[in-house]
């Protein structure tokens, strides 16, 4: 087939089917715009009505622990957690009296008398108060109460030894004060010294 059209009008209708392919890109690619914009928007609403809700749900969780006093069960388990383990320090220190005595009345010498016991603090340092009816013989309560083979004591040490005039009154005028200090594995106590805090 033979084109007689002429140069001019053939080239019209060239670029107007170009013209028609353009336009309908154009119009696919705006409308593909379009649909994009929809799409970020609902998901920007959706993003927003979500984060909102979760606001809402955190709050009422908040009020809700609030209501219930978290805070100050949690200071009172805090509390009873630091009283069970001062207990346990008390006891893993706690002495055996009966025990105690007895071995303190068999480790003191003739002519003297124990008179009393004062625990000073709970690391094992304890102060005796003995009576004695003469200056040796208060001595020798501390060379007694030191002495390894009791098991008592790791050290003992005398504060003071003082004597009243001897007038026949009393049995014992003297009276012998002593610090002493608990050996950590000594049988007297409930729980052993080495128990781990």
């Amino acid at each position: 087939m033979i084109n007689l059209l002429p140069t001019s009008t053939r080239q019209n209708m060239l670029y107007a089917r170009r013209n028609t392919a353009l336009l309908k890109w154009a119009s696919l690619l705006t409308v593909t715009l379009i649909g994009t914009a929809i799409i970020i928007a609902i998901g920007m609403i959706y993003l927003t009505q979500t984060t909102k809700s979760f606001q809402k749900k955190t709050e009422i969780t908040k009020a809700t622990l609030q209501s219930q006093n978290i805070d100050t069960t949690q200071k009172q388990v805090d509390e009873i957690s630091t009283n069970v383990k001062l207990a346990t320090q008390v006891l893993s220190r706690e002495i055996l009296f009966s025990k105690l005595l007895q071995q303190l009345g068999a480790a003191l010498p003739p002519d003297s008398a124990l008179n009393q016991l004062q625990i000073d603090n709970l690391k094992g340092g304890i102060s005796l108060t003995a009576s004695a009816k003469t200056i040796e013989s208060g001595s020798q309560v501390q060379v007694n109460l030191a002495d390894p083979k009791n098991q008592i004591f790791d050290k003992a040490d005398i504060d003071s030894i003082t004597c009243e005039p001897d007038d026949g009154t009393k049995e014992y005028p003297c009276t012998v004060q002593i610090r002493a200090l608990f050996k950590k594995d000594n049988p007297f106590l409930y729980i052993s010294g080495s128990t781990k805090q």
